[in-house]
């Protein structure tokens, strides 16, 4: 059986489905998370409307450092004063993936006596600014890009971005939510070529200015069929990935590539948590102590790192 088939068998899989429309030149990111967002979402006791946000900026952040050749790390993070005055996920370049959201319970409860229905990410994060990030280490010069939150979505907000920095044409759609097989999430993407280099992976930015051409009737058909791909559609666990892609695209010649595994990623260690501790003066670290132990909380992945006195001994001795 090949990969592909493979994939067509597990479409609940947590992969990154490359594509190109060869009609208007166009490449591609189809994103579907099933057991991956789950573990990552049921980690922390989050609301739902929270656990939805946090969802969609994983999809966002997989489909988004997808396009990028590096290697390291590429963070997507928000800081706003709203309810949910913090998300951030991280992913490698391998294709490990984490995410965090911090909230205010009583501002959520407030927000949902106010309004009606499901408040929108602007709604839930107040004003702030969303920053993407590209680090490849110590040696390599770190990319950052901020951009206010302007709209009422995540989508909203990095459709400022690329309008605002001149980058190449983008549309993206995400969804996440709650299903039958538990929580799921997904994304589709599709961009404008790199104009230098057709069909070749971009360095670690997101792009440079790219002039309008004959070709913008192409885009705006593609956009619109885009569109008509349902949040149902990208949360199906039974509609494997090349048969949506083909629903949308038939007409353009989509063409699919190997897909890409997505898998957990959390890089919390106890060989990490030691080596902060070493580097805290002692009396700091005597003050953090609760019970007699000090306790270290991932927040990513919830888990409590605990040092008790002959642990910190044994720390501070090496």
């Amino acid at each position: 059986m090949s990969d592909l088939a493979a994939i067509r068998d597990q479409a609940t899989a947590d992969m990154i489905q490359p594509f190109v429309l060869e009609v208007p030149g166009l490449r591609g990111r189809l994103l579907r998370m099933g057991p991956l967002v789950e573990s990552i979402l049921t980690r922390h006791s989050y609301p739902d409307q929270v656990a939805d946000l946090l969802g969609e900026m994983l999809a966002l952040a997989g489909v988004l450092s997808s396009l990028l050749k590096f290697d390291g790390v590429f963070t997507l993070q928000t800081k706003s004063d709203g309810p949910v005055g913090m998300l951030v996920v991280d992913m490698t370049a391998a294709g490990a993936l984490r995410g965090y959201g911090e909230f205010d319970a009583d501002r959520l409860d407030v927000l949902a006596s106010v309004g009606g229905g499901t408040p929108s990410a602007r709604a839930l994060m107040g004003e702030g600014y969303m920053a993407f990030t590209v680090d490849q280490g110590p040696n390599t010069e770190r990319y950052q890009g901020i951009v206010e939150l302007t709209g009422e979505t995540l989508t909203d907000f990095l459709q400022h971005y690329f309008r605002q920095s001149e980058q190449l044409k983008t549309a993206v759609k995400l969804a996440a939510g709650r299903t039958e097989s538990g929580w799921r999430a997904g994304g589709l993407l599709l961009q404008q070529m790199p104009e230098a280099e057709p069909g070749v992976e971009m360095a670690p930015q997101f792009g440079s200015q790219h002039p309008a051409t004959d070709e913008e009737d192409d885009w705006r058909r593609a956009v619109l069929l885009m569109a008509t791909c349902t949040e149902a559609e990208l949360l199906d666990s039974a509609l494997p990935a090349d048969d949506l892609l083909y629903r949308l695209f038939h007409e353009e010649r989509v063409r699919v590539f190997q897909p890409r595994p997505l898998t957990p990623g959390c890089r919390c260690s106890m060989e990490r948590i030691e080596r902060i501790l070493r580097s805290l003066p002692r009396d700091e670290v005597a003050d953090m102590k609760v019970g007699g132990e000090v306790i270290m909380t991932c927040q990513f992945c919830n888990i409590d790192f605990r040092f008790d006195e002959k642990k910190l001994e044994k720390i501070y001795a090496s």
